[in-house]
């Protein structure tokens, strides 16, 4: 099986919609930007938030199997994907992709 790092590249905060819609939470979010964790035969890597590997858990299993390719050609490096996790007030968008 394949190692696949994750990396958080950007997060994003929509302030309006927090304002809006949700109860004020201190430290609703523990990841990064540079943030980065490995994988290692498709496993949730320690200290990766539960909520985020829900959302990326099939594309880095999927990778650990060899799998890519995702959508006919959807990204350059066709051994990876993008991925945010399901935070609507501050998405964190992650980066995985095999490595050796």
């Amino acid at each position: 099986m394949n190692k696949v790092r994750i990396t958080a590249v950007r997060q994003t905060v929509y302030r309006d919609l927090m304002a809006r819609y949700e109860n004020p939470i201190e430290h609703a979010c523990h990841v990064h930007e540079g943030d980065s964790w490995t994988s290692v035969d498709g496993r949730c890597p320690e200290g990766l938030c539960a909520s985020a590997w829900e959302s990326m858990r099939s594309f880095v299993e999927a990778l650990a199997r060899g799998e890519g390719n995702f959508f006919d050609g959807w990204m350059k490096n066709p051994m990876s994907a993008m991925i945010s996790c399901n935070d609507g007030f501050r998405p964190v968008s992650f980066y995985l992709e095999v490595v050796p």
